[in-house]
């Protein structure tokens, strides 16, 4: 067994699975904003197999107080300064392997100067995507009563939605590189747990959908709305939205939040009109 690391300088390693306990702890300070590495170090562990990435630990006087999850995404965790430069050092050494670098706005910023002279150019840069939370159901906005979840048969359903929301918001195909198996086993993934919903039109087609994505005992994460072109401007998104969290109340988490684009005024609009009020904000570098 590997003994405790008693440690008095600063240093960064990769955490092992008998750091479960303590890097659980960091996350805990932020349940909101860390709901997504959260989720994922609940259901997974440390294991980087199962983890799908390793999580980088920053030390100080022998105790953790940073992380960075490098997977998929690249994302500082309660990150101080000096713990960002160390996190850019090893993400150097590494070589970018994320599709993504994502999390609080301030560490982000800091994470991406350091890193830009070898990884970049970006393919698009996000600089600040309000974070907003609620924990209750709007008392003047009538949830949807035709959005409901999606069942596992509904695959194909929900499928050309999830697509065009996705290369919408992401602005390449998540069907891009290996044909999409991935994009459609979290699909897969979200519609099995029941955290998958959407309206269907009388042609059996999606005209409103969003997700619970990140989901822990302490807040949840809704991720991709979507409102057909053919239907936008006609109201559906509040109620919609409405609709989904009350699922997300009643049977996930007290908390629920999500992040939007700074840009999209619109959607800013829909969720403030459903109790969503701004805490901060992320940024994403897009790869």
């Amino acid at each position: 067994m590997r003994p405790p690391y008693v440690l008095t300088q600063t240093t960064t390693r990769v955490l092992e699975p008998s750091d479960l306990d303590a890097a659980l702890a960091v996350l805990d300070r932020e349940p909101v904003v860390n709901a997504f590495v959260t989720s994922r170090v609940q259901i997974a562990g440390l294991d980087p197999w199962r983890l799908g990435g390793e999580m980088w630990g920053w030390y100080e006087d022998g105790m953790l107080t940073s992380l960075c999850y490098a997977g998929a995404n690249l994302v500082p965790i309660g990150a101080t300064p000096r713990a960002v430069r160390a996190f850019a050092d090893r993400a150097r050494r590494a070589g970018r392997r994320c599709s993504s670098i994502v999390g609080p706005a301030e560490a982000t910023a800091q994470l991406w100067r350091l890193l830009e002279p070898n990884w970049g150019p970006a393919r698009e840069v996000r600089p600040r995507q309000p974070l907003m939370v609620t924990d209750r159901v709007p008392s003047d906005i009538v949830p949807d009563p035709y959005v409901r979840r999606i069942r596992k048969d509904e695959m194909e359903t929900i499928m050309p939605a999830c697509v065009a929301m996705f290369t919408e918001e992401v602005g390449i195909s998540p069907l891009a590189g290996d044909g999409g198996l991935l994009y459609q086993a979290r699909v897969a993934e979200l519609v099995g747990s029941g955290r998958s919903f959407a309206r269907l039109g009388r042609d059996g087609r999606v005209i409103f959908k969003a997700e619970i994505g990140a989901a822990t005992p302490q807040a949840c994460q809704i991720q991709g709305v979507w409102v057909a072109p053919e239907y936008r401007g006609q109201g559906l998104a509040a109620p919609g939205m409405a609709a989904v969290l009350r699922y997300a109340l009643a049977d996930v988490a007290p908390v629920v939040s999500l992040y939007v684009n700074d840009f999209n005024t619109a959607a800013r609009r829909t969720y403030q009109r459903v109790g969503f009020q701004e805490i901060g904000a992320f940024m994403s570098v897009l790869f």
